[in-house]
């Protein structure tokens, strides 16, 4: 049994996440529960680790996917940024540590779902907290082509927005609140042309799952602000805030049925090299 850890920077919600649970789930794994690390007050968080904008959505996964939520506030910073970690108080990891102490304590769980693709940074921090809980991290996105994987996605009905940008070509007030099926083209041109990470494993972008084929319900943003946090000329940064927000039901369609076609790759349990 697994739990899925909705916080892969690690992220809230996003397309990342739901792709690589709905990769367990077709592998035989079992979702258990949901857990996130959430900021104290503002909206978005500077953090190494993990990224927090768009959570005043995650309340509502537990609902729309009928499983419990633990959750954390973020106490600590980002103190250890080496390329190695070791357990450092105050440090945020710390959060994520505690955090999934009290998954393992409340549930029975073996493992954690980890939507990370790229980040060795992630990665080694995971691997830090896992080993000392004696949990298995599950990655079945790491190190894959990131045009195939985002392809992969949108054909597998997961319907995310993006609500965040910091990259040159996107544009907070263009491309802000867009589908991932919208938005395709456009990142392999911006790849191509400019190294953009097309599934924004270099922090070019963000998403917040509005649906996928795990959700018993669907996510509808009724409102919504765009946030502009730094008007650069070249790469302006922006994000959007979600001010409300309902569930709406959806047919009642068997996820397993939906998942009987999707490929599965196998999780390479974040190796070192």
């Amino acid at each position: 049994m697994y739990c899925h850890l909705l916080t892969s920077r690690i992220s809230v919600g996003g397309k990342d996440s739901c792709y690589n649970m709905m990769q367990c789930i077709a592998a035989g794994h079992e979702i258990v529960a949901l857990a996130n690390l959430q900021p104290e007050k503002k909206d978005e968080l500077d953090s190494y680790m993990y990224q927090t904008v768009g959570h005043e959505a995650i309340d509502l996964y537990a609902e729309a996917m009928d499983l419990p939520m633990y959750r954390r506030t973020i106490q600590g910073t980002s103190l250890v940024i080496g390329k190695d970690y070791n357990q450092q108080d105050g440090d945020e990891v710390e959060d994520l540590y505690q955090l999934l102490k009290l998954v393992k304590e409340k549930e029975i769980v073996e493992g954690v779902s980890v939507g990370a693709i790229l980040s060795d940074y992630q990665r080694v921090r995971v691997e830090h907290v896992c080993q000392r809980l004696g949990l298995q991290p599950l990655a079945y996105l790491w190190r894959r082509c990131q045009e195939d994987l985002l392809r992969e996605m949108i054909s597998s009905n997961i319907h995310a927005l993006i609500i965040k940008v910091a990259a040159f070509g996107l544009d907070p007030e263009k491309h802000l609140g867009k589908t991932l099926a919208e938005m395709e083209s456009y990142l392999q041109q911006l790849s191509k042309k400019y190294g953009v990470h097309v599934c924004g494993e270099g922090g070019e972008y963000e998403t917040l799952t509005l649906d996928c084929p795990l959700f018993k319900k669907k996510i509808v943003i009724d409102s919504s602000k765009v946030v502009v946090h730094s008007a650069d000329a070249f790469a302006p940064v922006g994000y959007l805030q979600l001010l409300k927000m309902h569930l709406e039901d959806k047919p009642n369609v068997s996820y397993l049925m939906i998942l009987t076609g999707i490929g599965i790759h196998p999780s390479i349990h974040f190796p070192t090299r």
